[in-house]
């Protein structure tokens, strides 16, 4: 237990070492932002834990995590990477699980972050100590005393570099048998600094086993950095246990390595418990802050007050930013352009802020400031610190803080009268303001002068002028002048504190022209009632125009015709009086739903002469001048009187309206007697009757007239006699007429149309013989191909034969063309018209054209030329010995040319010989045998 303790004793005089040796407080000197460590080693009493789990949010230990941001920690706040473990506020460290448990030693990274953009870091372990045994007897307390004397030994070695870590938690062996082995104790991290220059390899600790006096131990180590990527960054003295780094380490590629060191005999059995080793880099202040951008924009209104936000620049620096390495503070270098101060602007040299210090920003004046600005590491340390710049770019925003002025306090224009859409003024603006903005734009009012609305003021999009604008026709005779009161503000409200000007009022005046016009009619349309019928000459009204250029002009009106489509009107050039030429009809097609239209023209002696129209509506009031027609005119009825459906429905059609037209009167005439025998009418309604065949009366098939006399109710009434044509047919059981029996009621016997029926019978026989011709006849030119006889058609008779030429004197030949060819190649790929061998070649044959089933006369001679064409260029076309091939005897033969020889027409030739050639030659020997014949 003695010994135990001696090794805890060490262990935590050996931890309060280092934590003294690389603590910070931030109490000392000015403020430094952070965790005062780097690493924080606590250890728990075992007592603390009193044989128990941990429970949830208890408070592990007494020593706290100290941490300052320099501004109060107002809202600061601790994240753990570990889920059990974390730290509240005050910086003590507290279980937040209930499953937290320090079995083995526990580490946690811990970061500390608040309002600010910046986030520090540290890390905490956590391990278990037992408590000190009080000594039993003397040589208890004499061998702790040496156990004192010894670690004081081992805390002065361990101050004096290299540190040695010993392994603990050794087994030992007594007669009693293995007793229980002691907990691993917290070995404190290892700082190296990063870009060391070496030499290399550098030794940095040297571990260490006390079982080394008594057994051979080789020592190991594990881990990233050591047996893996990146490998063999440290490495280790297997016998004497030295470990070193072999190259130099960057903070920022990785901050930190995590080994584990072993201890084995020569066997390889364990010998100690492994240890962990933390290896911390220590930073360099070896990386320059950097901007994200190299030129930033930012805005700020005219006119801002002193301490306005414009923008935010922020620059990283990958060194530690919980050292002044990584901590970077702002500054500006230089303002361009320097109006109204060098320094209107200022930056927060830890956020990075830019703000107004100073009033006097106006766009109208300065509208774009340059700032170069520095960021430097170091807290800002311009001797230590690395430093970079960026440039920010300030745009002042306008706000509407010049208000519109007219550049004259009256305008004028002029007008004519009955005009529309004419610019008569032009108001010009002056504004101070950022053109196109709404704070430039300008918007036009007419206060007073215009109660009817004559004018509108619209705004030039491009020069911001004031165009006023007719938008209701004015009148000289009844205003000769308008005096407008106008205004002028901007789109967007004044800034506050702004007035308006006294020049954003101004007076028009508007002059209007006098100018010729047109006569108008009073009554437009003027509309009049009169019977139809009323006689050419007839007053029918006047219709008189008056001008309106009563004042300043005395003018005489002409009036004439514009349009009259029945040309049934006239009117007077003077007065306007309208009078017929004609007879109005209301009946006519010009009349639409009764009235009828004229337009008329009234013309002033003006200069130029002006005209206006005017029209004139009559409506027509219907007279009884239409007598009724009979509806229908032809109609059909069964010979057989049925009372059901035997009948026709009559009616009658009258132009005139009520009550000069329906209901009619329908009566038979009493002459011819015969009509009403056979025939009788009974009314059905005002406008329907219905005739029919008087009952057991017996009307043979045919077409019958019967007159009808048809009444309208006009006073006097109106009559017309018509006459209806009734086809008297047999019906059927529906009383529809049957086809034999409409035929007979058309005035047919029955011998015509027995005639009829045989007529139609001999002219289908007439068409079936011309189709069995024509069958028969286009059978006929397919069996026959040519129109001419076989034994006359000469085609198959026609031979080609090669034409002869002189000699070889007479003819210059390629006599090796008479050669036997070796193959047919030369021949198959020769042009057509060479001379062939006396042998079928062996190729394709040529495609000789078709002769058509039914040739035309005109087409046999094409057919002759090209079959001779076919033949002339196919060269297996018979016959095969018109050339026979002989070898050259040579040139300068004593002999003459055989194309000198005659021949003699004279004798007698015998040419039966031609008949046994066969059929080819059938036709030469007809021709050349057979004697005189």
């Amino acid at each position: 237990m003695r010994s135990d303790f001696a090794l805890v004793l060490t262990a935590a005089l050996l931890c309060d070492t280092v934590w003294r040796n690389n603590g910070e407080h931030l109490s000392k000197g000015p403020c430094r932002a952070g965790f005062s460590q780097s690493f924080y080693s606590v250890l728990i009493s075992r007592d603390v834990l009193q044989g128990q789990g941990i429970q949830k949010d208890t408070i592990v230990s007494s020593q706290k995590v100290k941490f300052d941001d320099c501004m109060g920690n107002q809202a600061v706040v601790f994240q753990s990477s570990d889920p059990n473990f974390s730290v509240r506020t005050d910086g003590s460290i507290f279980a937040q699980g209930e499953g937290a448990s320090l079995d083995e030693p526990v580490q946690f990274k811990l970061t500390a972050s608040g309002p600010h953009t910046q986030v520090w870091g540290t890390v905490v372990q956590l391990a278990v100590i037992d408590p000190p045994s009080p000594p039993q007897n003397e040589n208890e307390v004499t061998n702790e005393e040496g156990k004192i004397a010894e670690r004081k030994e081992r805390k002065d070695a361990f101050q004096e570099p290299p540190p040695v870590i010993m392994f603990s938690g050794s087994p030992v062996n007594d007669s009693k048998g293995l007793r229980r082995q002691k907990r691993d104790w917290v070995i404190p991290p290892i700082n190296v600094a990063e870009n060391s220059r070496g030499p290399f390899p550098q030794m940095l600790v040297s571990i260490r086993s006390d079982q080394d006096q008594d057994i051979s131990i080789r020592y190991s180590i594990t881990g990233v950095g050591a047996d893996q990527p990146p490998n063999e960054v440290f490495n280790i003295d297997p016998v004497v246990g030295k470990m070193f780094v072999t190259k130099p380490l960057d903070r920022e590629h990785r901050s930190s390595y995590h080994l584990r060191a072993h201890a084995v005999d020569m066997n390889g059995n364990q010998v100690e418990n492994p240890i962990d080793l933390y290896i911390f880099v220590i930073d360099m202040n070896d990386n320059r802050p950097e901007f994200k951008n190299q030129v930033y924009n930012g805005s700020v209104d005219e006119g801002s007050k002193p301490g306005t936000y414009v923008m935010h620049l922020a620059a990283f620096d990958a060194d530690d930013n919980t050292t002044a390495n990584g901590m970077v503070r702002y500054r500006i270098l230089s303002q361009t352009p320097h109006s109204p101060i060098p320094n209107m602007f200022t930056i927060n040299s830890e956020t990075g802020d830019i703000v107004t210090v100073a009033p006097g920003l106006d766009r109208e004046k300065v509208s774009q400031y340059t700032i170069i600005v520095q960021a430097t590491d170091m807290e800002g340390n311009l001797n230590f610190g690395l430093s970079n710049t960026a440039t920010a770019i300030i745009t002042v925003s306008d706000i509407n803080d010049n208000p519109p002025m007219l550049t004259s306090r009256t305008f004028s224009g002029e007008v004519p009268e009955n005009r529309v859409d004419v610019v008569v003024a032009n108001l010009t603006v002056i504004d101070a303001d950022q053109p196109h903005s709404p704070n430039w734009n300008a918007i036009y009012r007419i206060l007073s002068g215009d109660p009817t609305g004559h004018f509108t003021i619209r705004t030039d999009p491009v020069s911001n002028d004031g165009m006023v604008t007719v938008v209701k026709p004015v009148d000289f005779e009844m205003n000769r002048a308008f005096m407008l009161t106008v205004v002028v503000s901007n789109q967007a409200h004044l800034a506050s504190g702004i007035q308006s000007s006294l020049q954003s009022t101004a007076g028009v005046t508007i002059s209007v022209q006098d100018v010729n016009e047109p006569p108008y009619f009073p009554t437009n349309p003027k509309n009049i009632r009169f019977e139809e019928g009323v006689p050419a000459g007839t007053s029918l009204t006047t219709f008189s125009a008056s001008d309106p250029d009563r004042l300043q002009m005395q003018q005489t009106i002409r009036y004439s015709k514009l349009n009259d489509p029945a040309d049934w009107l006239s009117i007077n050039r003077t007065n306007g009086q309208i009078i017929t030429t004609g007879m109005l009809d209301r009946e006519s097609v010009y009349v639409k739903n009764n009235i009828y239209e004229a337009t008329f023209l009234a013309t002033d002696n003006g200069s130029p002469a002006a005209s206006g129209t005017g029209t004139l509506q009559i409506y027509l009031i219907d007279i009884n001048d239409n007598p009724p027609a009979l509806i229908p005119k032809e109609s059909q009825i069964c010979e057989r009187v049925n009372r059901n459906v035997n009948g026709v429905n009559i009616t009658a059609a009258d132009a005139d309206t009520d009550p000069n037209a329906g209901p009619f009167v329908f009566e038979l005439p009493s002459f011819p007697s015969s009509i009403r025998r056979n025939w009788t009418i009974s009314r059905i309604s005002g406008d329907y009757a219905r005739l029919g065949l008087r009952y057991q009366i017996y009307l043979e098939p045919g077409v019958y007239e019967v007159p009808i006399t048809v009444s309208d109710s006009g006073n006097p009434p109106l009559s017309n006699r018509s006459v209806i044509k009734v086809k008297v047919c047999p019906c059927d059981e529906n009383g529809d007429c049957t086809t034999l029996g409409a035929v007979a009621a058309a005035g047919l016997g029955t011998g015509a149309i027995i005639s009829i029926l045989i007529c139609i019978i001999i002219l289908l026989s007439l068409v079936l013989l011309f189709v069995v011709w024509i069958k028969r006849r286009e059978k006929e030119r397919q069996t026959k191909q040519l129109l001419i006889d076989p034994e006359d058609d000469v085609r198959d008779n026609i031979l080609k034969y090669d034409e002869e030429g002189g000699g070889e004197e007479d003819q210059d030949y390629d006599l090796s063309q008479l050669q036997q060819p070796d193959s047919l190649e030369h021949i198959i790929s020769k042009p057509p018209g060479v001379r062939r061998v006396d042998e079928r070649p062996i190729i394709p044959e040529s495609q000789y054209p078709i002769r058509p089933v039914v040739p035309h006369p005109g087409d046999i001679g094409d057919f002759i030329h090209e079959g001779l064409r076919a033949a002339d260029n196919d060269p297996t076309a018979p016959p095969y010995d018109s050339l026979l091939v002989f070898d050259y005897e040579g040139s300068g033969s004593t002999a003459g040319s055989v194309s000198s020889l005659n021949s003699s027409s004279t004798g007698d030739q015998d040419y039966d010989y031609l008949n046994d050639w066969g059929p080819r030659f059938k036709k030469l020997a007809d021709m050349y045998g057979g004697g005189d014949d």
